[in-house]
This record gives structure tokens, C-alpha cells and sequence, in this order.
């Protein structure tokens, strides 16, 4: 058998229109979202892409959906090795792994995105063509930001404040410098304040043992089904960075085979192919491909 990953994206991977093919297979998902949000996934989806990428909305929507396709591959008794998630996908990974269930993954996802949407007084930027070792000792130097997505060899995101993220931008040279449309410094320190409340929120719920090892994106070198661990990295990652790059070693290192990324977009295709081309690449972001697999 083909060892094989699931893969969950997560914030960036958001489109106008998706998830409208999967209205019928998913109705009783869509059904019970909309009664936990008071707003409905379906018609959210087909506003306009500025609506949508707000993050109480996109973060909701990218879980609703990933829950669904991962519902479609599961009854055709398809089961991976390990799941993983980029950020926000790190939840739709715990559902696909059993540690939470829809409702409860939500409602943490509700949560989380509010907020994280609250959070103000900070900025990001990707950076896309760097030399590394020059971005390193920048940020070494420089107070208040962090390499808070490290998504591939040529390819981060910075996090911090307005000040610092500008700062490294002027420092580094890089190929495209690009300021993201978002209300706060995530996935950094500046996140702590958030992490607390929400942390509050993680110790009232249930955390079952995984039915599937699960790659955290605090920690990508331990794969574990301890539903307490993988509760304390959730905690933790509203203020660390996500280890992607890592992540995509990892896989590689430990022989898995496949990839296949269950979810809007094909962002996480991209990245692992940068990072670990010696996998095989399947994405599965409709209900057609879903099926056909």
C-alpha cells in the first residue's frame, strides 16, 4: 500500500464558489454550520472575494469544506497514514483523525477566527526569493518579528509589528515583497493576548486519542495520536510559527509516498512539491475529484 498523507489548507486557499458542489453530499454539515455560525457557508462562498476572505469567514468556510471532502473520501474506505494541516488546517486534520468531532472542531473554529480577527496592532508580509541566511540574522536582530510561516526554501511569511515587518522588508532583498490584507501579527508573540483566551476555551473541550497520527505545525518532527498533546500545540499555535518546510521534510524522511491535499485550492500541492518532490501529488478540492479517486 501507498503511504499517503492528508493534507488540509488553510487561510489563503479561500475562492469565490467554493463548496457549491458539494451542497447536496455536505447538506447536513452545511445545515448544522450555519446553525453553529448564524451564517451560511453556501452563501457566503458567493459574495465577493473581499467578503470572503475576511478571516471569521474564510477560516470557518476552508473547515465546513475540507470536513465534507474528507467525509466523501472516508466512505469510500479510504484511510491515510497521517494528517497534517497548514495553520487553520491543522483543525480540519484533528476532524479527519477523530480527536474532534464536526460540531466541536467548529465551534473551536468559530472562536479561533473571531478572535484572531479581533487582534489588531500588527502586520505580515510574504517574501517570496530570499537568501535565507540574510533573512535570518535580520530578523535576529530586529525586535518584535518572527518567521511565522515557513513555507518553503524560497517562500515565508514574516509576523509582527508594523514597524518591525517593515523593517525586514527594507533590510532583505528579496525577488517580491508582498504586505498581507490582515488585522493582526499571527502566528507571533503579539498573538498572546488571543492564545490566552483561547486557551481557556481548549481546556473546556474534549480531545479524543487520534484514530490517525497527526503532524502539528508547532512540532513536525513527532507525529502523535495523544489528543492531550495535540490540545497543548493548538495552544501554542496562535503564537509559533508554522513549520511547513518541516512538515514536507518529515514526510519525505519518513517514507510517505503521497500527498493529498483534501480542500479548497491547491495551495499546499505547490508547497509540497517545492519542498519534497519525491512525493506524489494528488489534489482533491471538488466532489468530482473526490469521487474519482
Amino acid at each position: 500500500m501507498t503511504k499517503t498523507v492528508w493534507i488540509f489548507p488553510g487561510q489563503g486557499s479561500q475562492a469565490v464558489g467554493m463548496g457549491l458542489d458539494l451542497a447536496e453530499v455536505g447538506k447536513d454539515k452545511f445545515a448544522k454550520a450555519e446553525q453553529i455560525l448564524g451564517w451560511s457557508i453556501l452563501e457566503k462562498s458567493q459574495t465577493d472575494v473581499t467578503e470572503l476572505s475576511k478571516t471569521q469567514f474564510t477560516q470557518p468556510s476552508l473547515y465546513v469544506i475540507s470536513a465534507v471532502l474528507a467525509d466523501v473520501l472516508k466512505a469510500k474506505d479510504l484511510k491515510p497514514d497521517a494528517v497534517t494541516g497548514h495553520s487553520l488546517g491543522e483543525y480540519s486534520a484533528l476532524y479527519a483523525a477523530g480527536v474532534v468531532d464536526f460540531a466541536t472542531g467548529l465551534e473551536l473554529v468559530k472562536q479561533r477566527s473571531l478572535l484572531m480577527a479581533e487582534a489588531s496592532g500588527g502586520a505580515m508580509a510574504a517574501l517570496i526569493g530570499f537568501n535565507r541566511t540574510n533573512l535570518e540574522a535580520a530578523i535576529a536582530q530586529t525586535e518584535n518579528v518572527i518567521l511565522a510561516n515557513d513555507n518553503s526554501a524560497e517562500q515565508v511569511v514574516i509576523s509582527g509589528t508594523e514597524a518591525a515587518v517593515k523593517s525586514i522588508v527594507e533590510q532583505v532583498k528579496t525577488k517580491r515583497a508582498i504586505f498581507l490584507a490582515v488585522s493582526g501579527a499571527f502566528h507571533s508573540p503579539l498573538m498572546a493576548a488571543a492564545a490566552a483566551k483561547f486557551a481557556t476555551i481548549l481546556e473546556q473541550t474534549i480531545f479524543n486519542d487520534a484514530e490517525i497520527p497527526v503532524i502539528s505545525n508547532v512540532e513536525p518532527h513527532d507525529a502523535t495520536t495523544s489528543g492531550q498533546v495535540l490540545r497543548d500545540r493548538l495552544v501554542q499555535q496562535m503564537t509559533s510559527p508554522v513549520r511547513w518546510r518541516e512538515i514536507c521534510l518529515y514526510l519525505a524522511e519518513q517514507g510517505f509516498e503521497q500527498a493529498i491535499e483534501v480542500g479548497s485550492g491547491k495551495v499546499l500541492t505547490g508547497l509540497v512539491k517545492r519542498n519534497a518532490p519525491s512525493l506524489a501529488l494528488v489534489n482533491v478540492n471538488t466532489l468530482e475529484l473526490a469521487i474519482a479517486l
